[in-house]
């Protein structure tokens, strides 16, 4: 029994040894700081790579039976086999009316059309960060590793295609790829509204676990102005130009009408109001605010684009208490823009022309893509009770140049080492997910 302390001992030193090997292993020797915050960024409108997939599709017998292209913003590889008007025909949404199922449900890709998202949850899924994935590369960030992506297809709403369980099941992966540390949001142009969907389609008990905070950069929180003249005149989204055929402003146009999320990013009636003019018409002398969205086409005879808008615009609820989403809140906007609201047509037939001659409305303090209404309209998130709110405006940079911008990616990092609020606040409660149809 003299020798029973030598073994305890013994036995305590080798469980030190292991002990200090595996925290060594595990931290990187003497370094015990924290792991970095991870970031899931949400692109913006058609940034997303999309692989669309053809096969014995014979609704639209002038264009190929059989192929793939992408769908993407700058788009590198354009197809040579698909024009854009294919493209734009085979994009367009089928809905198919049915009182009895959830409105998400009644939306399908043309029969024989598949479309996928491309490098789900990779950098390489949305290419136009390139900056601000070098940017956090620097900071000793890994692409895929603690930089992930949350993207999605640009023609749905979020409660569609398994966007929210997608979406939940990445960060709850990140989180503990990650030490099971808290996530970071960051969002551009349209993606917030999809972040912002999540983060009120959650329960605050899970956002309190999984959540750093969130960056949104330029949200398009109520929509803009511009979507409305888009419904008659199409836009390609390869670099966001009006189309110059009435052949690909015909497809274009009728292609938009068809997405739900067109309807979700055109100007919110209960946020503008007539605040500004975004339709205007040459014969008849008529002209159309926000608050006459649903007029606009009931004056066109496009009975299916009134259903639609009347559903989906104003989506994402997003200035209401109700709506906050009840974490930290480190928001970017750009200004100093003269940045184009409207436009005035010949009428309000499908697949107008824009040229030379075309009368642009504006606003004058815009970021070039979205007017200043837009931009400052979550500044009502300043009375969220105990999370922070912060919404820095960026003078002369633009909407496309703000993810890329160094003092927003300084910011960014420095919010990123910042703790986060814990917030025991008992009028949040620990409140269930809302459903899909509670939007």
């Amino acid at each position: 029994m003299k020798n029973a302390p030598m073994r305890l001992g013994g036995f305590l030193a080798l469980f030190t040894f292991l002990w200090s090997s595996t925290v060594l292993a595990t931290t990187g020797g003497g370094n015990t700081s924290p792991p970095r915050t991870p970031v899931v960024l949400f692109p913006a409108f058609h940034f997303t790579r999309l692989l669309v997939k053809v096969v014995n599709q014979t609704a639209f017998p002038e264009c190929p039976r059989y192929g793939t292209f992408e769908d993407w913003f700058l788009n590198d590889s354009p197809s040579s086999t698909f024009s854009q008007v294919c493209q734009d025909k085979l994009l367009t949404l089928v809905y198919k009316p049915h009182a009895g199922r959830p409105m998400a449900k009644r939306f399908a890709n043309q029969r024989g059309v598949n479309v996928k998202l491309l490098h789900f949850g990779k950098t390489a899924s949305a290419p136009f960060y390139e900056p601000l994935y070098q940017f956090l590369e620097a900071a000793g960030y890994t692409r895929d590793v603690n930089i992930r992506v949350a993207g999605y297809d640009s023609r749905l709403t979020p409660d569609m295609d398994g966007f929210l369980g997608r979406t939940i099941e990445l960060i709850e992966e990140v989180y503990r790829e990650n030490g099971n540390t808290p996530v970071h949001l960051v969002g551009h142009s349209n993606g917030p509204l999809y972040a912002q969907y999540l983060l009120t389609h959650t329960s605050q008990a899970w956002k309190n676990r999984y959540i750093h905070g969130f960056t949104p950069i330029a949200g398009n929180w109520p929509g803009q102005g511009l979507l409305y003249p888009v419904y008659f005149t199409g836009l390609n989204t390869r670099d966001f130009t009006f189309p110059v055929d009435a052949a690909n402003a015909a497809s274009s146009a009728a292609m938009y009408q068809s997405h739900p999320s067109s309807y979700m990013s055109s100007a919110d009636p209960a946020i503008f109001g007539d605040a500004e003019i975004v339709l205007a018409t040459v014969e008849g002398g008529r002209s159309y605010t926000p608050a006459d969205n649903l007029r606009i086409f009931e004056d066109a005879g496009l009975p299916l684009a009134r259903h639609l808008a009347a559903y989906y615009t104003g989506f994402v609820k997003f200035a209401e208490p109700a709506f906050f989403p009840n974490v930290d809140v480190y928001a970017e906007k750009g200004s100093g823009f003269e940045t184009v609201v409207g436009l005035e047509l010949q009428d309000l037939s499908v697949g107008q022309l824009v040229t030379d001659t075309t009368v642009f409305f504006t606003r004058p303090d815009g970021d070039l893509n979205q007017e200043d209404i837009t931009n400052d309209s979550i500044a009502v998130w300043q009375n969220m009770p105990c999370f922070r709110f912060e919404l820095t405006d960026n003078p002369g940079v633009d909407h496309f140049a703000l993810p890329g911008n160094e003092a927003v990616l300084q910011r960014l990092l420095v919010n990123l080492q910042r703790p986060k609020s814990v917030c025991a606040c008992p009028w949040l409660g620990d409140v269930e997910p809302r459903t899909a149809n509670d939007h």
